[in-house]
């Protein structure tokens, strides 16, 4: 996982929707897609996308993927933006 994919990835307002949806939980690719209106194919290339990135990963049970948002990921970019929280207002208190 890199940034650039990570925040190319993130870009596209229908991933970011599948994102809030896992937020709730595993679900298929079926259950996600019944929130859209596209195809299935439309649907798994997003997933590729966000597993590519490393934003979610995919467990096998039975004859089903499901999908899981990928926690770490979301910590480490949080972390490297909370670099960026201080900046002036740090200045101003010393």
């Amino acid at each position: 996982m890199g940034f650039p994919e990570t925040f190319k990835a993130l870009s596209d307002p229908v991933r970011r929707d599948i994102l809030v949806m896992l937020k709730r939980g595993k679900m298929s690719a079926g259950e996600i897609g019944q929130h859209f209106n596209m195809t299935g194919a439309t649907i798994s290339y997003h997933l590729s996308q966000l597993k590519k990135a490393g934003l979610i990963f995919e467990t096998k049970y039975k004859n089903y993927i499901y999908y899981e948002i990928n926690v770490s990921v979301f910590e480490e970019v949080m972390l490297w933006f909370s670099q960026f929280n201080g900046g002036k207002q740090d200045e101003e208190k010393e």
